[in-house]
């Protein structure tokens, strides 16, 4: 039964795929069209020999350089661009490691798995969100470790107003790397807006510990604070 089932679910994916490689999508086209894709921005320049910090990246991390071979090769490139973001000094180092981090998180390590993330996000960017689900289903389906499957599918989700579903998919996200800071700022925004104030602001405080430069959490934080003042945070 297991076996039938897995072919079966291989089945699909390759029927999906097969009308994916009729209509290719070309990386520079996603990251044009992908509302959550990361900015091209090159990382800034770094001349010296010296061990490097939050004012330049290493090597190995900078655009264009090899993606993470292992999947302990993957957590040792997040658990030292993290440990960047969070001692950043100012705005443009800290987007420097951030776009770094954000290239990382989108390697899966399997074509299949890039070629549905690659079309999902074309599908959310033509609005086409029940296509977008359908294709991220099997994103977290062949790839539940993934964390950027079930926080891609989180923002389909959210952009088609199903909130429940959203915030269950970003919790999923989070459980896999807590340091997500897309995730945590839609978790932040999603409970704002349901009026889980204290929610909020406790994602708030732990984005910003992530990433101390992320626009306008600082604002949202002193806002809730005063909301939240009175009630036992």
């Amino acid at each position: 039964m297991a076996k039938r089932a897995l072919l079966a679910g291989l089945a699909v994916v390759l029927t999906l795929l097969a009308g994916i490689i009729a209509h290719p999508l070309s990386a520079q086209t996603a990251r044009e069209t992908a509302p959550m894709a990361p900015s091209d921005t090159p990382p800034q320049a770094r001349t010296e020999k010296s061990p490097p910090t939050v004012h330049g990246l290493p090597k190995a991390y900078r655009r264009g350089s090899a993606p993470p071979k292992t999947p302990a090769e993957r957590e040792k490139m997040l658990s030292d661009l993290y440990a960047l973001l969070a001692t950043a000094e100012d705005e443009n180092s800290a987007k420097a490691v951030a776009e770094a981090i954000e290239r990382v998180w989108q390697h899966s390590g399997s074509p299949t798995i890039d070629l549905l993330m690659e079309r999902a996000m074309q599908a959310v960017a033509e609005e086409k969100l029940d296509l977008a689900i359908k294709l991220l289903d099997h994103v977290v389906a062949l790839a539940p470790d993934f964390t950027e499957g079930w926080n891609r599918r989180a923002y389909a989700y959210f952009v088609k107003n199903d909130v429940d579903h959203a915030l269950g998919d970003l919790r999923r996200a989070l459980a896999l790397d807590p340091n997500h800071f897309k995730a945590l700022e839609g978790l932040a925004q999603i409970m704002r807006e349901i009026g889980e104030k204290k929610a909020a602001l406790k994602a708030y405080r732990q984005l910003l510990s992530v990433h101390p430069y992320w626009p306008g959490a600082q604002q949202a934080i002193e806002e809730l604070e005063r909301d939240v003042d009175g009630q036992g945070i």
